[in-house]
Parts: C-alpha cells; structure tokens; sequence
C-alpha cells in the first residue's frame, strides 16, 4: 500500500500516524492552573530533542472547540512544568487525565493521585512516578493549520527514583525493565517492555 498524504484528511493522518510511529513514550506534564491547582495531561507527541541545553519537546493539539489547552495556557502565564515518565502501573490514571475539563478543575484530583514536592523546584511531581523532569518553558512553536504547537521544555532538575537506579559510578544506568514504562500505540493502545538487548554500534 502506498499512501499520498495529501489525500488523505487530518484525522485520517494522526491514526496512521499513531499506529506506525510506535512505540511512543508519553510526556505527563503538571502544570499550574492557579494557587495550589494543577493540570495533569498526557502526550505522546513526545522527545528528547538536546543535550546541551538539555532540551525536552511535546506536540499538543487544540481542544475539541479549538481552544487553546489548558497546558499550553498554563505555560504562558507560568512558565514551568514537571514532565513525568509514567510506569505502566499507572496506565488508568495516565488515561484519566487526558479528559477534556474546564479550566481550573484539576485531573490531579480526577485521577486521585497524590503530589509530593520536586526538590529545589516550584511545582509538585506525582509521587508514584519513577521519574520526572523539573522544567523551564524554552519556547514555543505554532504549526501547522490544526494548529499545533510545539512545546520546548528546559530541564532544570530531574528525580530518579533510586529503585531504578542500577549503577551511578560514571553516569547513571537506568534499569529500563525495573521503570516499566508505559508505552503508547494507536487508539486505546498501550505496551509494555517485554525484553531489552544490546548491538555494539560500530567504531
């Protein structure tokens, strides 16, 4: 099957998208809606993009009614989020929070998860998450005709839970099966890590 995109609608397009660029990992991003109130939201338009500066980037799409989302709103006002990496263990809770809510109700409290403060940062991180970034808004980009922008993110801080942590000598060595996490297909779709391997790239 060959497939010109130009035919092919804006729906159409994010499905077959969705379905091939897989596995995805999911960015899920708390932002602040106001004093004390958080937004919680998954995307899976997701990755890392630099080193130095270290550089994070996810795609969101405008609500239903072409609103701005509340993330995007948030970061304009605030500048400032935690960007978690969900295990798998919290698969229901990650899909909770993807409900479309008027602004200023919380999918912290939809969800009934539990913050726990983020070390040196302003904002709260979810406590069962193994990780999660502490981050500075670096830009945002708008593209697209849908549109969608483009959310830049500085990392600031980063907590590792250190259950994962297999060696920290020379640099940190993650133990990818330990973190479980959670993986994003098309549709209602999600995997899990059954098996990791190593091929030595060449000199």
């Amino acid at each position: 099957m060959n497939i010109d995109m130009s035919t092919v609608e804006g729906t159409q397009v994010y499905h077959l998208m969705t379905q091939t660029i897989v596995p995805r990992p999911i960015a899920w991003v708390l932002t602040e809606s106001g004093s004390e109130n958080f937004n919680l939201a998954p995307f899976s338009y997701f990755t890392a993009v630099s080193s130095t500066p270290p550089l994070l980037m996810f795609s969101v799409g405008n609500k239903p009614d072409g609103q701005v989302k509340d993330t995007v709103r948030n970061l304009t006002r605030h500048g400032e989020m935690v960007i978690h990496i969900a295990s798998a263990d919290l698969a229901d809770q990650v899909t909770q929070t993807a409900a479309t809510l008027p602004h200023g109700e919380s999918e912290v409290t939809i969800a009934k998860l539990e913050l726990t403060d983020m070390v040196n940062f302003p904002l709260p991180r979810v406590s069962r998450c193994p990780i999660a970034f502490a981050c500075s808004l670096y830009d945002i980009k708008t593209v697209g005709d849908a549109p969608q922008q483009l959310v830049f993110a500085k990392i600031e801080h980063a907590f590792i839970d250190d259950s994962i942590i297999e060696d920290h000598q020379e640099r940190v060595q993650i133990d990818t099966m330990q973190l479980n996490p959670l993986c994003r297909l098309g549709g209602a779709n999600y995997a899990v890590l059954d098996k990791t391997f190593s091929v030595a790239r060449p000199k």
